[in-house]
């Protein structure tokens, strides 16, 4: 592991009486080319300890509901019977506050956390170092940025202006993070009888009996966990990948749907990228799509990452674009509109667009919206509400409730974008003012739209 991913937190001292080393894992839910979990093991062996994975369901994570908690729990049993092959003790525990991971930190000489981007990642963590330090000094604390291919503080340490800007900085760095060789073999395997809330046998079930938001039923099209994103990408590879420089047509199902996977940490964009890279050295994979998913998978999502991290209002309407942006929407929010709809209108797709309502049924009924017409999408809500704010809103309000890789940076990112961050001022016009407009001319002139709405009239 390139040492630039790991951050040393806090020194503990020797304990000899702590029974194991504890990784909490929440960001990587995966074993597949975990740094923080390889970190965790060589933790373990040089201690001689047993190495224990914590993970704390929490049950009223913002804006999560069961379609979220499903597709993530799907993964986490794969997870848990991958650990019992390799003798690592894995506990799920539901948290209230932070008393279960008391218990464990309690026995534990050292803490691995994986890197968390969002908010409530970030102030997790903070809170868990905190009531280390005051609970637990004995306990060494680290932190491994293994969900980016470049650590997100390693590529910039600022909020970059866009992809032509970070997109060197990640260029010049990207090949010395290719680092991920092979999973270390734990040496003490003793297993820990520890308490576990649930054995993850079956995912459905247990959801229908927790506490949680169950206004979004699990997606019947898209099953969680690293070997269902393997299916897929081997699919992608094997049939998809030379015509991805078309995967902008709605129409052509040519997108790989890591993005639901990668969100959930349940398969690595490290592995994606080598991947791609084993291909493209084989000869299987031709240049042009090669470097089109590269530009995807390392400089657009990291610029997402990029941006939750450094700009602070990065979900608030008025923190999350540029100055012109905000000048521009002042200028036309009188702007009349010529068609209005309610929340609840577009909820059940009941608007005049058919290409539209053909896109939110893909995102009710699946999890998931084609990427263009996610842009398509949003751009017309902005033109249907009343004013930009409540227009910001209902997009992210939509957009988390109903994507299984909502609540993403991609997510917050790309919402901003509709709204002129890591875009540039284009022609004015009414109601969009300089924010780059789309129409359903572009589509029709584009794509076969008609075939992708033929496709959507047939999700239930």
């Amino acid at each position: 592991m390139n040492e630039k991913r790991l951050i040393h937190l806090r020194d503990g001292r020797i304990n000899h009486d702590a029974k194991f080393v504890m990784y909490w894992m929440q960001q990587s839910q995966r074993v597949h080319y975990n740094h923080a979990l390889n970190h965790a093991i060589s933790l373990a062996n040089t201690y001689k300890l047993p190495l224990v994975v914590y993970f704390g369901l929490v049950t009223d994570y913002p804006e999560a509901n069961e379609r979220h908690y499903v597709f993530m729990l799907e993964g986490l049993k794969e997870v848990k019977e991958l650990f019992t092959k390799l003798h690592i003790n894995f506990v799920l525990r539901i948290e209230d506050g932070s008393k279960p991971m008391k218990e464990y930190l309690r026995q534990s000489q050292a803490l691995v956390m994986d890197y968390g981007y969002v908010r409530y990642q970030r102030k997790w963590r903070k809170q868990v170092l905190e009531m280390i330090e005051e609970e637990f000094p004995d306990v060494f604390v680290d932190i491994v940025d293994t969900d980016l291919i470049v650590p997100v503080r390693v590529a910039s340490d600022k909020a970059e202006y866009g992809a032509f800007t970070i997109r060197p900085k990640l260029t010049k760095l990207y090949q010395e993070f290719r680092d991920f060789k092979r999973l270390s073999r734990l040496r003490n395997t003793e297993h820990m009888f520890l308490r576990s809330d649930y054995d993850l046998i079956d995912p459905e079930g247990f959801c229908a009996g927790l506490n949680i938001d169950h206004s979004v039923k699990k997606s019947t099209y898209y099953e969680g966990g690293y070997l269902s994103a393997n299916r897929l990408f081997l699919d992608f590879t094997e049939n998809k990948v030379n015509e991805y420089v078309n995967s902008n047509d709605p129409s052509k199902n040519l997108t790989s749907k890591m993005s639901m996977y990668l969100h959930f940490g349940q398969i690595s964009a490290l592995e994606l990228l080598d991947r791609m890279f084993m291909l493209h050295e084989q000869g299987q994979i031709d240049d042009s799509s090669f470097d089109a998913y590269i530009e995807q998978l390392l400089v657009r999502r990291e610029l997402a990452f990029n941006f939750v991290t450094y700009q602070k209002g990065y979900d608030d309407f008025n923190h999350m674009t540029e100055d012109w942006a905000y000048q521009s929407m002042r200028e036309h929010e009188e702007d009349k509109r010529v068609r209005l709809y309610t929340k609840e209108q577009l909820e059940l797709a009941q608007t005049h667009d058919l290409y539209w309502n053909a896109a939110m049924k893909e995102m009710y009924f699946t999890g998931y919206m084609h990427n263009y017409m996610r842009m398509y999408w949003a751009k017309k809500i902005i033109e249907w509400m009343p004013n930009y704010q409540m227009a910001y809103e209902t997009i992210l309000y939509l957009n988390n409730k109903y994507f299984i890789d909502g609540r993403d940076p991609n997510s917050y990112a790309g919402v901003a974008w509709c709204f002129g961050k890591h875009d540039r001022a284009w022609t004015d016009r009414p109601i969009f003012g300089k924010l780059r407009y789309m129409n359903d001319k572009g589509l029709e002139r584009k794509f076969d739209i008609m075939s992708y709405v033929n496709q959507m009239d047939l999700l239930k």
